[in-house]
């Protein structure tokens, strides 16, 4: 069963939280039309200063609206958009997606996983204690993982809506995990 897109956000200018949206547009190479970090090299405010001619691997920000539902549990009121993501999903396990993968979105749109989202400091601006909930260590294996969602570079334009559905396109293997970038 594919997943949903249960909403998609944007913001012209640098703020950790992006408002929620109607439909923002996906640009083929650049990101989310209009977010300001869409753009072929790097556009992550603090990596601009040090890497400013990188290739741009976070133009889209996609987040498991699960997260939501977890944080909640532990008192932590966060909704779409909060956490700067450009499009929160429901029912794709993003994090459990190898590197390459594809993310058919509604009729149009395709992004390619490229990494996990690196969590900030900033994090704890929007609610204290929270940067402590975006990382979980496994029992088993005493690796940390990084539960803020993906991001992903725009392969293909075209616009995307709440209610839209994820297709999942896995790469060819041998699969690389995913990596903070």
């Amino acid at each position: 069963m594919p997943g949903q897109v249960t909403a998609v956000s944007r913001h012209a200018t640098y703020s950790f939280s992006k408002p929620n949206h109607d439909a923002v547009t996906l640009l083929a190479g650049l990101g989310v039309e209009g977010d300001v970090h869409a753009g072929r090299t790097i556009r992550h405010q603090f990596r601009m200063t040090y890497e400013p001619e990188a290739p741009n691997l976070r133009q889209v920000h996609l987040m498991h609206e699960e997260l939501f539902d977890e944080l909640a549990l532990k008192g932590y009121d966060v909704s779409a958009g909060g956490l700067g993501e450009n499009v929160t999903t429901r029912g794709v396990d993003l994090l459990g997606l190898p590197t390459g993968a594809l993310l058919h979105l509604g009729d149009e749109a395709v992004v390619e996983v490229t990494g996990l989202r690196n969590p900030c400091s900033k994090i704890n601006d929007y609610r204290e204690g929270l940067l402590g909930e975006m990382f979980a260590l496994d029992p088993v294996t005493g690796a940390f993982t990084f539960k803020c969602g993906v991001m992903a570079v725009v392969r293909r334009s075209g616009t995307v809506r709440p209610q839209d559905t994820v297709r999942v396109e896995l790469p060819a293997l041998p699969h690389r995990p995913l990596e903070r970038i």
